[in-house]
């Protein structure tokens, strides 16, 4: 018989969980020596918990499978909250192992003791703390059975560390999954009329129905109602460019979203909510949906999304709708000043089959999505939940989950430093990461939102909290110290040198790109007041400003 920690590793790769983010501590030490003897378990060192976590998102993003974490204690996991909260508002399955003090050692309230059940539950939909080696591995099927939902949801094994020494662990078979049911009947006919009838129609699609397969069933069905195609606002996973349907994605900013929902009749929901602002603010609405419009759900976050689009494919008749596909279509080589609308620019102009963006790159990739339509199809991870730092880990994560493909991570500087020791798990797993860091010495974002939320007295000690200038970030400097080859771009030939170059050359590169803020001065000063003014403008111009503000 093996130990717990022997055990439970051998149930977690027979159910098909093969890699494993790390940053262990005491009582973690049986399950790091177990690692050994299950060469199947890939173990992935980060120098923070929030870079475990992050990671383990981005892979279970691109690989359609769990990854686990390894953390040590309450404290660990609470280092890993931000990260977990992303995966659980994206619905990703992450399985955290977090170590416990043994059972007989909890009576002492030693230093390091917390009540890690209450920390897990902040961002966990399973939560359980196993109390012996016999029961440890049914423990660990049902957590992955939890996390493997449907939908995807983050589970949390504590392990004590007694438990995980002790003799008795015996391997479980992996769980088995039925499969999810597709929309019903009615629910498809509901929709099916309210598609083909009068009014305005669009569909928002979110988590597994922004997939190629499902995105070109959804263009199918918009090809034969007239509906228009949204997606959500940050998306799990969408799959982009060439040869797919053109989504237009809900915008951050409420007010621009409201100009895209505005007359809606019928909104048809397929893995997605009904959208709501980020944030309340004064005299402004929370819920998104114009008032009178019908909302439809035709499939939840625990239904098959293809067979209800399906389903309602043949209801609306549109198996043989011609779907609206972007075309090839690539910008110019950008040339003249530099600034973040030319690395977005760059980007497109070259960006390689089959790449994947990991796109956190706040106000300075306003324009990314419109350079990137008709470049060669590639995939987008976005900031689900909102907590920023999620951007470099993810990107080690989609790496490790797709070794063969180009792997761009795109980042603000504020949001870069909340987990810039992901560069070293780059350079030490030698992974094909390139990182642009957007260097404008600003939390732009939230320099906008001062503006937004009608806060009163904002002075020179407000402004002061949102100043990254002093003292100035040397991103060339912290990424060579992680062992990452880092390049600095003043101007648009410099970055594109070190961009071209970077793709050309396997392995993890960064480039801090020096740019201005995208929104300051008199454009930061007139949008709070020209996005005030969309709601009483005529349709056709408020969309125009909108396309201007946020293509």
């Amino acid at each position: 018989m093996a130990n717990g920690a022997n055990a439970l590793i051998r149930t977690l790769v027979d159910a098909g969980i093969t890699t494993c983010f790390t940053n262990p501590g005491t009582s973690e030490m049986h399950f790091v020596a177990a690692l050994d003897s299950v060469p199947e378990m890939r173990a992935v060192l980060a120098l923070f918990e929030g870079v475990a976590t992050g990671a383990a998102d981005g892979y279970a993003r691109m690989a359609d499978k769990p990854a686990a974490t390894l953390l040590h204690l309450g404290c660990g996991l609470g280092n890993g909250l931000a990260n977990l909260h992303n995966a659980r508002k994206g619905r990703v399955p992450v399985l955290n192992i977090v170590g416990d003090h043994a059972t007989h050692h909890t009576q002492y309230d030693a230093q390091l003791q917390s009540d890690i059940e209450t920390v897990a539950r902040n961002v966990s939909s399973w939560v359980r703390t196993s109390q012996s080696t016999a029961a440890l591995c049914q423990d660990a099927v049902e957590a992955v059975a939890a996390c493997m939902g449907p939908p995807g949801q983050v589970a949390t094994l504590i392990l004590p560390a007694d438990v995980s020494w002790g003799e008795g662990g015996a391997p479980m078979p992996p769980p088995e999954f039925a499969p999810p049911p597709a929309a019903e009947d009615a629910t498809v006919a509901a929709i099916a009329q309210a598609l083909q009838g009068e009014g305005k129609k669009a569909i928002l699609l979110g988590g597994k129905s922004l997939r190629a397969p499902a995105l070109i069933a959804a263009a199918r069905i918009a090809a034969r109602t007239g509906a228009k195609l949204f997606a959500e606002v940050f998306p799990t996973r969408i799959e982009r460019g060439a040869g797919l349907p053109a989504v237009e994605r809900i915008a951050y900013l409420a007010e621009l979203a409201s100009v895209q929902l505005a007359g809606l009749d019928h909104l048809i929901l397929v893995d997605a909510k009904a959208p709501v602002s980020f944030f309340a603010y004064p005299d402004k609405k929370s819920y998104l949906v114009p008032d009178g419009c019908q909302v439809h759900e035709l499939a939840s976050f625990t239904q098959d999304v293809m067979a209800s689009l399906e389903k309602l494919s043949t209801s609306v008749g549109a198996e043989l709708a011609t779907p609206v596909l972007q075309p090839p279509q690539r910008p110019g080589r950008p040339r003249g000043k530099f600034t973040a609308d030319k690395v977005c620019k760059a980007i497109g102009h070259l960006l390689p089959e089959n790449a994947i963006i990991v796109d956190e790159a706040q106000t300075s990739g306003i324009m990314l999505p419109l350079y990137t339509a008709g470049a060669p199809r590639h995939d987008v991870l976005t900031l689900t939940g909102g907590a920023i730092g999620q951007g470099l880990p993810n990107a080690v994560g989609a790496a490790i989950a797709c070794p063969d493909r180009k792997v761009i991570a795109l980042a603000g500087d504020g949001s870069a430093m909340y987990t810039i020791q992901a560069l070293w798990t780059m350079a030490r797993e030698k992974l094909d990461v390139i990182s642009i860091v957007f260097n404008n010495r600003s939390y732009a974002i939230l320099n906008v939102e001062l503006r937004r939320v009608g806060a009163v007295g904002a002075g020179d000690k407000a402004r002061a909290q949102l100043d990254l200038r002093n003292p100035p970030l040397d991103f060339v400097r912290l990424g060579e110290s992680m062992g990452v080859p880092s390049r600095r771009a003043t101007t648009t030939e410099e970055f594109l040198a070190a961009f071209e170059h970077a793709l050309r050359t396997p392995g993890p590169h960064l480039i801090e790109a020096i740019v201005p803020p995208s929104l300051a001065g008199l454009k930061l000063r007139v949008l709070p007041y020209l996005l005030q003014s969309l709601a009483n403008l005529p349709q056709p111009i408020a969309r125009a400003i909108k396309r201007g503000i946020a293509p």
